[in-house]
């Protein structure tokens, strides 16, 4: 599986994944101009993209998608709160299978202050999975000999604590913070709840710049779970 990153981070997020047949994006969370420049123009390969929730961040190149004939799938909690209207833009069911290419993909909800938010179960016909999750501080459910996973890591609870306490973020944006993005010490629960016996590669995304540290976070998850990171 080849998982390419494109942008990550609060100013916007994508990502590119392939098995050697169908390509997808995951997320659409930067200009449409700057991802076709990202991706060297190539973009009639794309059988798909993915978007997690309507958050900028995330969803704000899906016009431009659209119209240059990508097809885009989110819930439809998400498609109202995006507020766009296209026979391109398609619902996805929490929980059920749809088949894009050579790749099954499967929603599953997730905690953010959006109105459907989920994550992805992706299966290759090869028998690769692949997980990725963002934007939440928890997920409930459990996810057996999964090859790949992507996530969130947007923060350390001592950098956080650290940056309340300086009067650098307030207590508001504190609270979201916690109840929004998935911390490193929830990382580190989340993985070590599941099976990684098949896992091959940790990708960690959309880390904070300012309440986070890169150093600290790859350091406690390559500890945790002897498994290669990458920190994207």
């Amino acid at each position: 599986m080849e998982i390419t990153t494109i942008a990550t981070g609060s100013k916007g997020n994508a990502y590119r994944i392939s098995d050697g047949r169908t390509a997808l994006l995951i997320e659409l969370g930067i200009p449409f101009k700057k991802l076709q420049q990202a991706l060297q123009y190539k973009t009639s390969d794309i059988a798909a993209c993915l978007v997690t929730h309507s958050h900028q961040d995330h969803a704000k190149g899906i016009k431009g998608a659209l119209d240059n004939g990508m097809t885009v799938y989110a819930t439809q909690g998400e498609i109202e709160a995006i507020g766009i209207t296209h026979h391109r833009l398609k619902a996805i069911e929490v929980g059920k299978t749809t088949q894009i290419g050579t790749w099954k993909v499967i929603a599953f909800d997730v905690q953010h202050d959006t109105p459907e938010p989920v994550g992805y179960l992706i299966m290759s016909e090869q028998g690769e999975k692949l997980l990725f999750i963002t934007d939440t501080y928890y997920v409930k459910q459990r996810f057996p000999a999964v090859d790949y996973i992507m996530m969130e890591c947007n923060y350390c609870e001592s950098v956080l604590d650290a940056n309340l306490e300086s009067g650098r973020i307030h207590k508001s944006l504190y609270k979201r913070v916690m109840k929004s993005h998935f911390s490193l010490e929830n990382v580190i629960k989340f993985l070590k709840a599941n099976d990684l016996s098949q896992l091959k590669e940790i990708h960690l995304l959309h880390l904070s710049d300012s309440n986070s540290d890169e150093q600290m976070i790859y350091e406690a998850v390559a500890r945790a779970t002897g498994k290669q990171v990458i920190i994207a």
